[in-house]
């Protein structure tokens, strides 16, 4: 027998929490599979999936996905700032990772900074592995850190479990974690290389930002102090080291589009390269900043509808791997302390939960279907951290999944998210797609419609590159 939910997802049995298990089917007539969307019945037992086919003829509990949505693979977050231990009050593992499976996030990389101790010795990644254990409600990898200091000696770090090492060629902003300069840069480049890891690069050089410090509330001043040569500057050098070296390079939050024919190039020519950009780049203008709204300040900054335009011509193109959220949040405080000014206010931007729906709405404006910007959701970014079998939906792969509704509209109320602090770039905004339901390895742990039917319990498996995305299996009766 079957009911009806207030998205029209039909069940073949209660949703009760007695029944939700690491085992059962889904029918979807639309599903993400190998690049395209097609009708499908995926099976799944103890968390792994087992058979895809295209019958319905399934027995046990069989969750159908409505005409109106479509099934996507567990989306991949490859650069979120937890900030726990240490700045747990800017975030934390509960909250991040909630937020991540609201927005269909089953899988997220935390970078090595923010939190203290910072990532940047195989002991502090066990502090930060202790600290996520208890409250990891999707599954986390982790980064590594390369900075002046640990250099010469990554390889043990490499060896614990990190997925790669972030990099700042500029100031961090915070004092915990320096900026290697370009002597710096192409030892670390040597150091990854030999050790078959990667380099994850801030690329901002330091010679063409201006002053630190205030800067008054108009955006125009903030944005002409980091001004589109400093991204073109670094990632010039980046893309000179890789190809020295023969190392794994990618270039994070790329905000300045103009840098995308020389990326393109290299990799044409064969540097090991990737490239991400984010939501809020593909989304908003500078042109929309309002005086005074620190809530909008980012590092690298956001540019004019211009350069938007080119960003989403990476996109199509495939220049750019991935999308990802730089959730980078921190106490309300921090960014509104400061009357506004755009020097003085903490940089980063809260979009863990609405990513795939910031991205999609602007996506239809332009005239674009969901097939040209889900690769850079799933199998872009676990290429990019070298996450095996994430964002994808196949045999032998974690059963993670998400329900989205590609019509469904909202409007982002800050107070509703389920990031820590209620504050983010995207408060007020009118949406078009929402995550309904997602899958953990079988289970759900988000419905928006029956919220008492997810698990709620930290189901998350901490990952490492060493074991993959697929080792240890959790269970609603594991202890974590």
């Amino acid at each position: 027998m079957t009911k009806s939910t207030r998205h029209g997802l039909e069940e073949s049995t209660s949703l009760s929490s007695t029944n939700i298990r690491g085992t059962g089917h889904i029918h979807a007539a639309r599903a993400w599979v190998d690049g395209a969307f097609r009708p499908v019945a995926v099976s799944f037992q103890d968390g792994i999936v087992t058979h895809i086919g295209s019958s319905r003829d399934l027995d046990g509990q069989t969750h159908v996905v409505p005409d109106d949505a479509v099934l996507l693979p567990g989306l991949v977050d490859c650069h979120v700032h937890v900030n726990e231990p240490g700045r747990t009050e800017w975030e934390g593992f509960r909250s991040a990772t909630r937020a991540a499976a609201a927005g269909g996030v089953t899988t997220i990389v935390d970078m090595p900074l923010n939190s203290i101790p910072a990532t940047t010795r195989p002991e502090a990644l066990a502090v930060k592995r202790t600290a996520a254990k208890p409250s990891a409600f999707v599954d986390v990898g982790f980064w590594g850190g390369a900075v002046p200091e640990n250099l010469g000696t990554l390889g043990a770090l490499h060896d614990a479990g990190v997925y790669g090492f972030k990099c700042f060629l500029a100031p961090s902003g915070v004092e915990e974690f320096a900026p290697l300069d370009i002597i710096q840069l192409a030892a670390a480049m040597e150091e990854v290389a030999a050790i078959g890891s990667r380099l994850i690069v801030h690329a901002e050089d330091p010679a063409f930002l201006g002053d630190h410090g205030v800067l008054g509330q108009k955006y125009d001043s903030f944005l002409a102090s980091r001004p589109r040569a400093s991204e073109a500057s670094a990632i010039s050098s980046v893309i000179a080291e890789a190809r020295r070296t023969g190392a794994r390079a990618h270039i994070l939050h790329l905000s300045d589009a103009r840098s995308l024919p020389a990326l393109r190039a290299a990799k044409e020519d064969g540097v090991a390269l990737t490239v991400e950009t984010c939501p809020h780049y593909l989304s908003i203008t500078a042109e929309e900043i309002p005086d005074g709204a620190a809530e909008f300040k980012c590092c690298p900054p956001i540019r004019e509808a211009a350069n938007r335009d080119l960003l989403w011509e990476g996109i199509v193109d495939g220049t750019i791997d991935a999308i990802v959220s730089d959730h980078s949040p921190s106490t309300v405080d921090l960014k509104r302390s400061v009357e506004g000014d755009f020097g003085l206010a903490w940089g980063g931007i809260s979009g863990l939960q609405v990513g795939l729906s910031v991205v999609w709405t602007e996506a239809q404006r332009r005239g674009l279907a969901l097939d040209a910007v889900l690769p850079a959701y799933t199998t872009g970014p676990a290429r990019v951290a070298g996450l095996e079998g994430a964002g994808t939906i196949a045999v032998g792969a974690p059963a993670n999944f998400a329900v989205f509704g590609v019509n469904d509209p909202f409007v982002v109320d800050a107070t509703e998210l389920r990031h820590r602090n209620p504050i983010s770039a995207y408060d007020g905004r009118v949406l078009t797609g929402r995550v309904r339901r997602t899958w953990l390895r079988g289970y759900v742990v988000y419905d928006e419609s029956a919220p008492n039917a997810a698990v709620d319990a930290p189901l998350g498996v901490l990952l490492t590159a060493s074991t993959g995305v697929t080792a240890g299996v959790a269970s609603p009766r594991r202890k974590l």
